[in-house]
This record gives structure tokens, sequence and C-alpha cells, in this order.
């Protein structure tokens, strides 16, 4: 008698979170995309700021990117993809990485994150929901804001892991 009444259970419990599970997956609002991207900017920031000078040009490996080049390449990529697919403005901002300092690294992604987040809430609905073709792929104006966030995180990530191999601690990750 057991069996068949916990089997019972657990096939209404399964119904019940089929059910429910496509509501707990509703896809990001703006709102909650653009405080995640705040969020982004505010800790590739704090990344950057816990390399000492002395690990600025520090690279895994001869052919990998250094830690000022991750940190950089996210800014650039940002404004670079901001304005190719994003119908972004020309940045008002560059930086010359052969003697950029850590200060106008960390200005120059800064502005960069503000570029894309300008760029991202010009967007009206119909433009963020155009497809168009990227890097071989058809997506939306939307999934690109995604792909820009993933960027990030990739190479925020890269750089993480450079600190630590400098002995450096990487500052706390906050999701929210």
């Amino acid at each position: 008698m057991k069996r068949p009444l916990r089997v019972a259970s657990l096939a209404f419990f399964a119904a019940i979170f089929m059910l429910a599970a496509p509501v707990a997956m509703a896809q990001t609002t703006m709102d909650e995309f653009f405080s995640k991207w705040e969020n982004s900017k505010k800790y590739t920031l704090a990344v950057l700021d816990k390399m000492p000078e002395s690990g600025m040009n520090y690279k895994t490996d001869p052919a990998a990117m250094s830690f000022k080049d991750q940190i950089y390449h996210i800014g650039s990529a940002i404004t670079g993809i901001a304005q190719g697919f994003l119908l972004g403005e020309v940045p008002a901002f560059t930086l010359d990485m052969k003697t950029a300092t850590k200060a106008e690294i960390a200005d120059y992604v800064a502005k960069s994150y503000d570029y894309g987040t300008k760029t991202m809430k010009a967007l009206t609905p119909e433009q963020a929901a155009e497809k168009l073709e990227v890097f071989g792929n058809t997506v939306s104006r939307r999934q690109v804001m995604a792909l820009l966030m993933d960027h990030s995180t990739h190479h925020r990530g890269s750089s993480i892991a450079y600190l630590r191999i400098n002995g450096v601690e990487p500052p706390a990750f906050v999701g929210f």
C-alpha cells in the first residue's frame, strides 16, 4: 500500500514541477539585465583594482593576453560590438594601450560599460528583437546583449585566475 501512494505522490509533485518550471524559467527583464550589467561593471573594475602594478603585464603563456589586455578587451569588445550590432554611435573616447596607466584603463572600461548601457537602453523593443547576422549566426540584438555579458564574464574570469596566480585575493563575487 505504501509503494503505490509513494509513486502517486511523486507523480503529483513531478506534474506540479513541470507546470511551474516554465514560469520559474522566465527570461530576465530589461531592468534585471541592466542591474546585472551595472554589477558586472563594478566587479570588473574591482578585479582591475586588485592587481598591483607589478602584475599588469602578467601572462599565463606567451601567446595569452596580459592581465591588462584581458581587462581592456572587455571594454573594447563592449564598444565595438555595441557600435557594430546594437546601433551605437561612434564612441567619444579611446585608449592607447601602449601608454595606458591602470587608472586610464579603469576609466576606459567604466566608460565602455556606460556606453554599452546607453546604447542598449536606446534600442526600441522592435530593434532589440530584430534578427541580424553576427559572427556567422542569426541572432536578435537581445542575444547580442547577452553575448556582451557572457564575454565580459569570460575575460573577467580569466583575469581572476591571473590575480590568484600572482598571489592576490580577488574581490568577493557579488551575483546581484
